[in-house]
């Protein structure tokens, strides 16, 4: 079936959409994995060790997550929530493995992809690379995305990225805003777009930071909504209206909230809302809820 969208803003035909298949039927179940914890289960004679208590702290407020996430999802539109804290290891994911397709959130894998590709040359982004990476990130333009999407090798050259970058849940689309990806997914990325010890170079990752943390003032909608005064953020943003979905709204947010104590990476993904607006209500919304619960 043939689906006409706009992407992220700026006018986007994609051809040979067909219809979703897969997705839905998971439990509301939210995920909880703790690497500070990792093989210190046992208490010492005299009780706990402070690392215990402090896993034990975020297990409680994870609870109490699910249960706040679970009763906001009977009332809205399908969405999931992964949660990265850097400074404690700790993950959190509702609905962590359900996929969803991306819309202009895979811009992030083509600029990793786009970063990778030079590295291995040896050589830094072209002048024409670098003028379409910033449309693409800070613009959110379809047709930059295009271009370098295309000059990569399309679905094959990003799915080979993917693999270097920790990315099992993902499957790209040749329609690249019909990428389909999970909350998991998404947090792992943005995890290695920082990692000093992962793929990306020093260079690739400062550039990868500045691009996402100077989005257009009329984009930096969604995870940012989680960030308090004088906390910096990174962003990319998706939306698309589904004409699969009788013209409902795919919203998704990916991003990273840090300063001096707080070092987080979020992703939102949702679909099936009326109007972009309801959407993006329902993002900020649910990252809100995580930063009010798992106190990071």
């Amino acid at each position: 079936m043939a689906a006409v969208g706009v992407l992220g803003g700026a006018g986007l035909v994609g051809l040979g959409m067909r219809e979703d298949s897969g997705g839905g039927g998971l439990p509301l179940a939210g995920a909880f994995r703790d690497q500070a914890a990792a093989g210190k289960v046992s208490s010492t004679p005299t009780g706990p060790s402070p690392e215990e208590l402090a896993a034990q702290e975020r297990a409680k407020r994870s609870k109490a997550l699910d249960t706040a996430l679970q009763k906001y999802a009977a009332t809205v539109p399908e969405f999931s929530v992964a949660v990265l804290d850097k400074k404690t290891g700790a993950e959190y994911s509702f609905r962590g493995a359900e996929r969803y397709e991306t819309a202009s959130v895979v811009k992030v894998q083509v600029l990793a992809c786009l970063l990778l590709t030079a590295q291995d040359s040896r050589r830094d982004l072209s002048s024409t690379e670098l003028a379409l990476a910033k449309r693409m990130i800070r613009l959110s333009d379809n047709d930059a995305t295009t271009s370098l999407f295309t000059r990569l090798g399309r679905a094959g050259a990003i799915t080979k990225c993917n693999k270097r970058l920790g990315l099992t849940q993902t499957s790209v689309n040749s329609a690249w805003g019909l990428t389909r990806t999970t909350v998991d997914d998404q947090v792992r990325l943005l995890a290695e777009l920082v990692d000093g010890t992962g793929p990306l170079d020093e260079d690739s990752r400062e550039l990868a930071e500045t691009l996402m943390s100077t989005v257009d003032k009329a984009q930096d909608w969604g995870v940012p909504a989680a960030a308090r005064t004088g906390e910096d953020f990174t962003v990319k943003n998706g939306w698309l209206p589904r004409s699969t979905e009788s013209n409902r709204w795919i919203i998704n947010s990916v991003g990273r909230i840090t300063d001096d104590d707080t070092d987080v990476s979020i992703a939102v993904l949702s679909h099936g809302h009326t109007s972009m607006s309801g959407g993006i209500s329902v993002v900020e919304k649910t990252a809100k809820l995580t930063r009010q619960y798992l106190k990071y």
